[in-house]
């Protein structure tokens, strides 16, 4: 089915960020690494392309997205401080939310609090529901019937 398809290559995506961050690793290199070796390892084969689409688009518009995750913080809160797996999952949902009109916010938003419920146990998912829920409602006015804030440009 699509959608368990899907959500394997979101948390392979996030996976391999998370891998890309640590390790310095490209995105093509990583991205061919999970397709040989790591997809296997998942309950459902994921969907290539939008693992692909994913791994290859957060990079591509990483000073974007991390100005939005930014935004959407408290102010005693940075970006760094934020765990790299929730970083990770934050920066694979805005890549989703900008560049991915055809998934609609809510379920971008329900997709990476169920990734979020996958590696931690505590307050975690919430607090990514709280700050995709805010990205959303900026960046996908429309489909929450609020009005577009000016000047906000999607890339």
């Amino acid at each position: 089915n699509k959608g368990d398809a899907r959500h394997a290559a979101r948390l392979g995506a996030v996976q391999a960020l998370y891998q890309m961050e640590i390790a310095g690793s490209g995105a093509q290199e990583v991205a061919q690494e999970f397709a040989e070796h790591r997809f296997g390892e998942l309950p459902v084969p994921p969907d290539g392309e939008f693992f692909v689409a994913i791994v290859n688009g957060v990079p591509d518009h990483q000073v974007e997205i991390d100005r939005a995750i930014a935004a959407s913080l408290s102010e005693n809160w940075k970006l760094e401080r934020v765990d790299s797996i929730l970083r990770a999952i934050l920066r694979c949902a805005v890549f989703e939310l900008v560049a991915r009109r055809d998934v609609p916010a809510k379920v971008v938003i329900d997709e990476y609090v169920a990734v979020a419920g996958a590696f931690f146990g505590g307050d975690e998912p919430g607090f990514v529901n709280g700050a995709l829920d805010t990205i959303a409602r900026r960046k996908r006015a429309k489909e929450f019937g609020l009005p577009t804030p000016e000047g906000e440009l999607d890339f």
